[in-house]
């Protein structure tokens, strides 16, 4: 009797968690849909968003969107986003839900929420996220970042921070000093959306743990629609026969090899210069 009385209680725990486990997949879901407005948008604005070069050779990029910023005399800021990194191929992992959150102290009052990017050029830069947190500034050389087509020519022999920072706001991103600024590992956010407790910021960096999620798939389109990766993609891409061959016919001479997509050394020490 007690057993069968205990099944309404053990029944409604399962569901419970099952509607908490469907809530923490949506946020997440929402959280990378959002961030792939704030890439796609960066396509819209050349002259006052972040520089094609540098996106070309970002050895990560993190996006935060809706970074809130509370300010009563001593403020704070935080929130959350995602990041992905590259491998040694030169292609970007599956993204890696992360955390930011800085302090700042002052006389400032108000609430502001603003879309946060960062650009990462070098692997040392990002290496330690690994272990849990990063710190822009003393972990990781930190600089506001520059804006435009303009910048992107006059500084290309200047990228030498390891981390560029941008905010936006009303669609215009700017540069902007986050030194102090830690960024954090979320493992709540990581285990529910990849239905793996305990999942290791590694695994997915490495590519040991993948989503098929569709909204994981349209971040990542996203990303590799703003660092050139579909236009490097269609140029390795063999181009396609009009019309077939008629058996009878003479053997074709054999066709150029198609270019191969290039992989640029991320942790170059020049990272604005074309690699060698």
């Amino acid at each position: 009797m007690r057993i069968r009385s205990s099944l309404p209680w053990i029944a409604g725990l399962v569901l419970s968690g099952a509607a908490v486990l469907a809530h923490a997949q949506a946020r997440e879901e929402g959280r990378l849909l959002v961030a792939s407005e704030v890439l796609q948008d960066l396509r819209s604005t050349p002259d006052r968003s972040i520089p094609d070069r540098l996106l070309e050779r970002a050895y990560a990029i993190a996006v935060i969107p809706d970074m809130t910023k509370v300010a009563f005399f001593a403020g704070g800021r935080h929130g959350n986003g995602v990041l992905v990194v590259r491998d040694s191929k030169g292609r970007f992992s599956n993204p890696l839900f992360v955390s930011m959150t800085g302090g700042s102290f002052g006389w400032q009052w108000g609430v502001q929420s603003t879309d946060i990017v960062l650009v990462f050029t070098t692997a040392r830069g990002v290496q330690g996220i690994s272990g849990g947190k990063i710190t822009l500034g003393a972990d990781a050389s930190a600089a506001a970042g520059p804006v435009g087509r303009m910048a992107s020519a006059a500084t290309d022999a200047n990228f030498k921070a390891e981390v560029y920072s941008y905010s936006r706001n009303r669609g215009v991103f700017v540069g902007v000093s986050l030194d102090g600024t830690a960024l954090r590992i979320d493992d709540g956010a990581n285990a529910g959306f990849y239905k793996k407790p305990g999942v290791l910021a590694s695994d997915i960096i490495t590519g040991a743990v993948t989503t098929e999620d569709s909204s994981a798939q349209r971040f990542m389109a996203a990303v590799a629609s703003s660092t050139g990766e579909q236009r490097t993609a269609s140029l390795s891409a063999p181009a396609a026969t009009a019309t077939a061959t008629p058996a009878s016919a003479s053997a074709p001479s054999p066709a150029a090899p198609a270019p191969v997509a290039q992989s640029f050394p991320m942790s170059d020490p020049t990272p604005g210069k074309e690699p060698k």
